[in-house]
């Protein structure tokens, strides 16, 4: 062999490790690396290849070096296969790896451990590609020669691959598990991927009896962690707290603990604590944007608003979750009765999550101040610089201008929208409603006819079709068949159980009436819902039950037109 080349090819190979690095898929524990001091201590060993085999690995690195990986993986895959170099076959799958090519991480992670069985990375790495290509069994047994040698296992993402697969699947991993098991029975590793599986099996109790096993100062971190969610998942946050209480004092530094606590602390409404907790965090970790987020946000839910201001506006300066911390400045301004403040800050939510909500709180604050035409400005300048929001905007300022009595500016405005957006469901469904204000009943059932020829399952326009048709038709048949093919589609919906309730009340099923209403108001305690269960009850005589359910229904709802109507045509006054 020409010395020149050989040498030509080894210095390639070496220098082209800097080329690709190993890549960590989220989620997935890659393939450990050992560490540099004990590669340090390892003799260099090379392997003697056939000019074709150095030909075709030189050839590799450098089409690596220019971005042609196909040719780089191809001619690594072929050379492991042929010369079933443990060496050749590492670097084919650290390749591999990086690109994602699964069935080559495969192939080559397997050639790697064949030959390396020595090595615990070579033995991991074949565990998880396995493990990845649903061959659990197999991953299992390379695992095991890890665990036998006591080095770091992966049971806990043979676990997880798992997730997606069938319940037989499942179940044989799980006996796999349990076969380890009765060979290793106190391995905290094996215990936590068995709790993993039973978890994603819903045997929430079986795994937490699992994890409860093995003392907590045995544990790792993950472990804990999955204790944690688990006595959350079974409504017993509180027994959590004490739990990562000890794995902190355990784990002092540990990130994902702490902020596993802190959001726990609010889960159990102890705000001043999590507050501290996250303060606390904050101050370990100040370049940490999400943890300042979720402080400012701990601060609203406590109402400390100008606390909220202070980081949410820290927020604005260092232009991270902007839109949202605009959106939350808003919030803590109105709370604290600085509508031009928060005027402000809502007309600077930019596109995204809360970019509709902020129109819709800025619209109804500019009503809510005798400025109407201000909203309806804004409005029609956002939907020009927002085209792809046009439809909502729109909805937007019909309900707005409906919800505070305008309906003739409502009615101009739907119509503009349809105009622009003829077919749009929901502006259809939109314009119907108030179509009933108008007492224009043949176009609100012309638009919802339309919606259900569109979407037959539409159970809201079925349910509003039936409603109107007992409401303020004669159509009583009509009405219970549309209501009641609605409660099919939506069963728990307490709308449609008031429609159905109102319908037999028309036809005189007063006994049916009162048990449907009654469920209607027991889900959601809505004005109109008591105010439907009253009249029934009125017909039957039970006057003082109604006069009761009345009452209490104006305490919360005082402006209720609908009950102050039903109170005034039943006993000659709107007030008792």
């Amino acid at each position: 062999m020409n010395r020149s080349f050989a040498l030509l090819a080894a210095l390639a190979l070496l220098s082209g490790c800097q080329t690709f690095t190993s890549s960590e898929p989220d989620g997935a524990p890659p393939a450990e690396e050992a560490s540099a001091a004990t590669e340090a201590q390892k003799p260099e060993v090379y392997a003697s290849f056939s000019q074709e085999t150095l030909l075709a690995l030189l050839t590799a690195e450098l089409a690596g070096q220019r971005n042609r990986f196909d040719i780089a993986i191809d001619n690594y895959v072929q050379q492991a296969q042929a010369t079933q170099d443990a060496g050749v076959a590492e670097r084919g799958f650290r390749i591999a790896e990086y690109l994602g090519a699964e069935q080559a991480a495969l192939d080559t992670a397997l050639i790697w451990a064949k030959n390396a069985p020595d090595s615990l990375d070579a033995q991991r790495a074949a565990a998880i590609q396995l493990a990845r290509a649903g061959r659990y069994d197999e991953a299992m047994t390379y695992m095991e020669r890890v665990l036998q040698r006591q080095g770091d296992t992966h049971f806990d993402f043979l676990a997880l691959s798992a997730l997606e697969t069938d319940a037989d699947t499942r179940a044989g991993l799980l006996q796999s598990f349990d076969r380890l098991l009765g060979k290793y029975p106190d391995n905290g590793q094996l215990l936590f991927g068995k709790a993993l599986l039973l978890q994603q099996d819903d045997r929430p109790q079986e795994a937490l009896e699992l994890l409860e096993t093995q003392s907590t100062k045995q544990r790792e971190i993950s472990p804990l962690l999955l204790h944690a969610r688990l006595l959350q998942s079974l409504e017993r946050g509180a027994e959590a707290l004490p739990l990562l209480e000890q794995g902190i004092r355990l784990h002092p530094d540990d990130r994902r603990l702490r902020l596993t606590y802190a959001r726990l602390l609010v889960e159990q409404d102890r705000l001043d604590d999590a507050k501290g907790e996250f303060a606390s965090l904050l101050q370990q970790f100040p370049q940490d944007d999400d943890l300042r987020f979720s402080l400012a946000l701990v601060c609203l839910e406590a109402e400390a608003w100008r606390e909220a201001i202070v980081y949410l506006e820290e927020l604005v300066e260092r232009d991270s979750h902007a839109d949202a911390a605009h959106y939350n400045l808003a919030r803590a301004y109105e709370a604290l009765g600085e509508k031009d403040s928060a005027l402000i800050e809502y007309a600077l939510v930019g596109p995204g999550n809360d970019f509709l909500p902020a129109q819709a709180r800025q619209a109804q604050l500019l009503f809510d101040s005798q400025r109407s035409a201000q909203a309806s400005k804004r409005l029609s300048l956002a939907r020009s610089a927002q085209p792809d929001y046009a439809i909502q905007l729109y909805l937007i300022e019909v309900e707005a201008l409906a919800s505070n009595s305008q309906h003739g500016q409502a009615w101009q405005v739907v119509q503009q929208a349809l105009e622009q957006f003829p077919d749009d469901l929901n502006l259809l469904y939109t314009r119907a409603m108030l179509a009933e204000k108008r007492d224009d009943l043949e176009l609100l059932e012309q638009d919802l006819r339309f919606i259900l020829e569109r979407e037959p399952d539409n159970s809201m326009a079925l349910n509003a079709l039936g409603y109107t048709l007992a409401d303020r038709t004669t159509r009583y048949d009509e009405a219970k068949a549309l209501i009641e093919q609605a409660l099919r589609l939506d069963p728990q919906d307490p709308a449609i159980l008031d429609s159905l309730g109102w319908v037999n009340y028309r036809l005189g099923n007063l006994d049916e009436a009162e048990r449907l209403l009654r469920q209607a108001l027991k889900r959601f305690p809505d004005h109109e819902v008591a105010a439907h269960l009253g009249e029934v009850l009125w017909a039957q005589g039970k006057q003082r039950e109604a006069r009761k359910i009345w009452a209490n229904a104006l305490k919360q709802q005082p402006d209720s037109t609908v009950l102050r109507s039903t109170l005034l045509r039943l006993t000659g006054s709107e007030t008792f």
